[in-house]
């Protein structure tokens, strides 16, 4: 089964828990940071995209290999 949803909502709703729960360190400081540029067109949201992409695709790859090992 796939499912497919924005970064951009995902990472939003991440930062919402993590503000309303009051736990702003450096991991909700990271997610704030992500969240930003993936809303923003500037220059660095090409490179942050690309990692984004390199990280998706490594999880499907493993999430591939798995199911395949089950079959």
């Amino acid at each position: 089964m796939e499912i497919t949803f924005s970064l951009a909502l995902l990472f939003g709703v991440v930062l919402f828990f993590m503000i309303r729960g009051g736990s702003m360190k450096w991991g909700p400081a990271v997610v704030a940071i992500l969240f930003g540029f993936t809303l923003a067109s500037t220059g660095a949201s090409d490179a942050i995209e690309d990692l984004l992409d390199s990280v998706t695709g490594s999880v499907e790859e493993v999430d591939n290999s798995i199911q395949d090992g089950t079959d």
